[in-house]
């Protein structure tokens, strides 16, 4: 198996957390939305992040690490999370108002194509070649394909139908919120590219190469953290969803502490596994990994929609035009393989 192949089936590896978080969490039963989804942001963005990095880095060189990464680094890297975290929280709006399928179709694919053009276009050490355009046009050339497909679908079914499948199922506002989380979700590869000098003092450290993104990890989801929390305890004081805490059962409490917990855990696992796939591929097509991963989260993600029925009613034609967006998706990703 060469370095490339390995590095790609890392980062599938990566996707099939990511694209199932949502799963866990419609097993959470009584909570309002802001509630699950802070309590999984605990752990996708606080506790799980740090456990892998302490795990990942030599014993007792975390904080070391942190500390002497330059001031302007570590916080730019914090910052640019903070922006992601704008994208993270509408981008659990989009799910809850498209659907999985639709919703990381449209947001993650917004996210590939600018996470992985603009920090070429803007690094003087990094350069865009013909192939990595090739490759972020064909990935967004699917994403409009689902998003035609997901038109598609809300012409074909009735009312009751669509909201079947999607509880909360609202075309116009979760496009215009899924729009709104692929573009600000790119900020996640910003601060990864950000935080560059942060990998090389892990490096020194004697930390793996498969692992030296870990470290930014932490300062990325801390900032990420910041934004989510503000507006989910917003919501918890706004609509008294603060009393899901504390008023529930204590066998619904850890139901929904369990669910919420494990999404958070399958989410973090794509940029755990981004860090590992890249650290396999050639150099010149390393910075196309971010659009690997978001076409294989897509690509998944769909998969699911199609297992939980959120396609269901919507036509033959609709469903074929689902697939030919997917095999689009597919292709993006072996394009730097040519």
């Amino acid at each position: 198996m060469n370095s490339t192949t390995a590095g790609i089936l890392l980062m599938t590896i990566g996707a099939l957390g990511a694209s199932s978080f949502y799963v866990p969490l419609k097993q959470v039963k009584e909570w309002a939305w802001e509630s699950f989804w802070l309590a999984q942001g605990v752990s996708a963005w606080l506790i799980v992040p740090m456990v892998f990095a302490l795990l990942t880095v030599p014993s007792g060189e975390l904080f070391p690490i942190l500390s002497e990464a330059p001031r302007s680094s570590y916080w730019l890297t914090i910052m640019f999370g903070a922006l992601w975290g704008v994208g993270g929280l509408t981008f659990g709006l989009s799910i809850r108002y498209l659907g999985i399928a639709l919703g990381q179709s449209i947001s993650l694919g917004l996210c590939a194509a600018f996470g992985t053009i603009i920090p070429p276009l803007v690094s003087a050490d990094q350069t865009l070649s013909s192939i990595i355009i090739i490759g972020v046009a064909i990935c967004v050339a699917g994403i409009a394909v689902i998003g035609y497909a997901g038109a598609l679908k809300g012409k074909n079914m009735s009312e009751e139908e669509r909201k079947a499948a999607v509880a909360e199922f609202a075309l116009k506002k979760g496009l215009l919120i899924a729009v709104l989380a692929g573009v600000m979700s790119a900020c996640f590869n910003f601060g990864l590219e950000a935080a560059a000098p942060i990998a090389e003092i892990a490096k020194a450290h004697g930390t793996s190469d498969l692992f030296l993104k870990n470290p930014a990890l932490v300062l990325i989801l801390w900032g990420g953290f910041v934004t989510n929390a503000v507006y989910c305890i917003y919501l918890n004081i706004k609509n008294k969803s603060y009393k899901d805490y504390t008023s529930s059962k204590g066998s619904i409490f850890l139901n929904n502490i369990f669910f919420s917990f494990l999404a958070g855990f399958l989410w973090f696992l794509q940029f755990h596994f981004l860090g590992m796939g890249q650290s396999k591929l050639d150099p010149d097509i390393a910075v196309y990994g971010w659009s690997i991963l978001m076409a294989l989260n897509i690509s998944i993600s769909n998969v699911w929609g199609i297992v939980l029925k959120e396609w269901k009613g919507a036509g033959i034609t609709t469903m074929i035009v689902l697939l030919i967006g997917i095999a689009l998706l597919i292709l993006s990703v072996f394009v730097p393989n040519f």
